[in-house]
């Protein structure tokens, strides 16, 4: 089914409804991110899995990475059911709510983490299901605002919602966690994930369908749902499985040291990127691979930004790299130097949401003021300050205000920057194709810093944890060196030819 805007796209381009909705759709988006990233790694550290093993969950988070690999059916194709009611975006955005939620249960019961395998495949499923809604979300919002001023706010209301969410569950969890087990934990926010709250939100407008046709998309938008988690199940099962089995042959374990192989295959994307330039270039617009309804979206990137696109990729590949780095490491640090759950989940709730929010709010406002450059290099420098303030806080006793003020900057610092990353990722992509090339400039993000990343606990028993905040601090700022050759990058034009 081609693409056809949903009702809402029409209206004005943001409005404080606007605003709530893309504030909702954060929420149902991170709700669920820190349940497969740091509050899993928490856990397994908790269970005793060793600290290299937990750096390979990191891994996990590499999924998202490689979104721009569906987000093209999701441009192009409906949601079967859910769509025909709700809209192309709203539909996908349904579907994949329900797979958060039964992801979500899976990870609960796979407590207390005695087979890593099965813990491994619902952190996997949770993070295509939670991808998938990111997908749907940002490609709705790259349609709605196509310029900074328009861009901005709407940015910051998503920001708003995602790191609220991200803050209630990572909080919420290690609390009820410390008093009641990860099981209930985990199923409190399955049950937050699937309540009506952010479908409503979500599937406010209904200005055409009837009762009939409700239902009717209902049920089958269900069916559909079951179908493709089914199908989504046996091909995570399999490639695990796969993935697994040649680890074993490689003999890779709980003391290997694979940091040399991940930087070869991280620079392997560069390398073929650019040996594939030339050609891109020459191609006109008849082309068929520009034409193609898989690849034309990619090479759309590569055709208007020439070889200016290898600096572009570069500075996208690295600005996040420290804070990855850092929210894989942060909490087997906190556990390391003595802190309770109580006091990690007190620390991530009104520490986390009101600084986070904050950087979140000055960032939004600055984008659509400042020149770009500026607030990229402001939003690089907070977040090295966050990052090291963990080097003070390993060094630190034990206290809970030392957890505050470093939890505080961390999340100010984090909130700031991304924002203004959202924002500038937003205006590189070309609105023809806003789902697909949001998807591959987000997920290009963090291909390269997770693939690292998954290294990072092998890498912290050699140098330790401060060591590894002092790197991750230093990559932070290591990007800025980009801006000078960004500033003067001009993308090519159709008329161009």
């Amino acid at each position: 089914m081609p693409f056809v805007p949903d009702a809402i796209a029409v209206q004005a381009p943001h409005n404080r409804r606007l605003m709530a909705l893309f504030a909702v759709l954060g929420f149902s988006a991170g709700l669920p991110f820190y349940l497969f990233a740091t509050v899993l790694f928490l856990r397994l550290a908790r269970h005793g899995v060793d600290l290299t093993i937990i750096g390979f969950f990191g891994w996990v988070s590499l999924l998202p990475t490689f979104k721009f690999a569906w987000a093209p059916l999701l441009d192009r194709f409906a949601a079967p059911g859910f769509t025909r009611f709700w809209g192309l975006r709203r539909g996908w955005i349904m579907l994949a709510q329900l797979g958060i939620g039964i992801s979500i249960v899976g990870l609960a019961l796979a407590d207390p983490d005695r087979n890593l395998a099965v813990t491994a495949f619902w952190a996997v499923l949770l993070a295509f299901w939670t991808t998938t809604v990111e997908i749907a979300a940002d490609a709705w919002r790259v349609e709605l605002a196509p310029d900074a001023a328009t861009q901005g706010p709407l940015s910051a209301a998503n920001l708003w919602g995602y790191r609220s969410a991200m803050v209630a569950a990572g909080s919420g969890t290690l609390i009820i966690a410390d008093h009641w087990g990860w099981t209930l934990a985990y199923l409190a926010i399955a049950v937050t994930a699937c309540c009506a709250f952010p479908l409503v939100a979500i599937t406010a407008r209904d200005e055409h369908a009837t009762t009939a046709s409700r239902w009717n998309a209902l049920g089958v938008g269900a069916l559909a749902t079951l179908v493709a988690y089914l199908a989504v199940a046996v091909l995570a099962a399999a490639v695990g499985w796969a993935v697994l089995g040649m680890a074993q042959q490689m003999g890779i374990g709980a003391k290997s040291n694979v940091t040399t192989p991940v930087l070869v295959i991280a620079l392997l994307p560069f390398v073929l990127m650019a040996l594939a330039l030339p050609r891109i270039r020459r191609m006109g617009p008849e082309a068929p691979l520009r034409r193609s309804a898989a690849l034309g979206p990619y090479i759309d990137i590569f055709w208007r930004f020439g070889y200016g696109s290898m600096v572009l990729l570069g500075f996208v590949a690295f600005y996040r790299m420290g804070d990855v780095l850092a929210l894989n490491m942060s909490k087997p640090l906190i556990n390391a130097v003595g802190y309770t759950l109580t006091q990690v989940g007190l620390a991530d709730s009104w520490v986390a949401l009101a600084t986070s929010m904050a950087g979140v709010a000055l960032a939004g406002w600055m984008v659509t003021r400042w020149p770009y450059g500026l607030s990229l290099t402001i939003g690089a420098t907070l977040s090295a300050i966050g990052n090291y303030s963990f080097v003070w806080l390993y060094h630190m006793p034990v206290a809970p205000w030392v957890l505050y003020v470093a939890t505080g900057l961390e999340q100010f610092g984090h909130g700031f920057e991304g924002t203004v990353f959202v924002v500038y990722l937003s205006l590189l992509v070309n609105p023809r194709y806003a789902g697909s090339q949001y998807a591959f400039f987000s997920g290009f993000a963090f291909l390269l810093p997770r693939l690292i990343a998954g290294a990072a606990g092998a890498l912290t028993k050699v140098i330790g944890y401060d060591g590894i905040f002092v790197i991750s601090g230093t990559l932070t700022l290591a990007p800025l060196i980009f801006l000078p050759f960004l500033a003067r990058l001009k993308p090519r034009m159709a008329t161009d030819l």
